[in-house]
């Protein structure tokens, strides 16, 4: 899904997770950090900048944590400029 948002234009994309003690699913949390490790190489390997995206553990009671995360992931985007892939306005 990372990937299609990218190929599709998206400018950065949070990937944003429970943290791993609190993970309802038992082991999301963490297949999601061994799949983030992997697309980083990935997105090495195709020439797309990492910090196009982010992987951050947020819980739904960290309003303040999610508005700094997103407020830093757009001056990211605003450091390394829009996406060379999408269709913008």
């Amino acid at each position: 899904m990372v990937l299609k948002a990218l190929e599709l234009g998206a400018d950065a994309v949070l990937v944003a997770t429970c943290h791993f003690e609190d993970c309802h699913y038992l082991f999301g949390a963490r297949r999601a950090a061994e799949n983030f490790e992997k697309l980083q190489n990935l997105l090495r390997i195709l020439g797309i900048e990492p910090e196009r995206v982010r992987l951050e553990w947020i819980s739904a009671a960290e309003a303040p944590k999610f508005t700094r995360v997103i407020k830093e992931l757009v001056q990211d985007v605003e450091r390394i400029g829009r996406s060379p892939y999408g269709f913008h306005s």
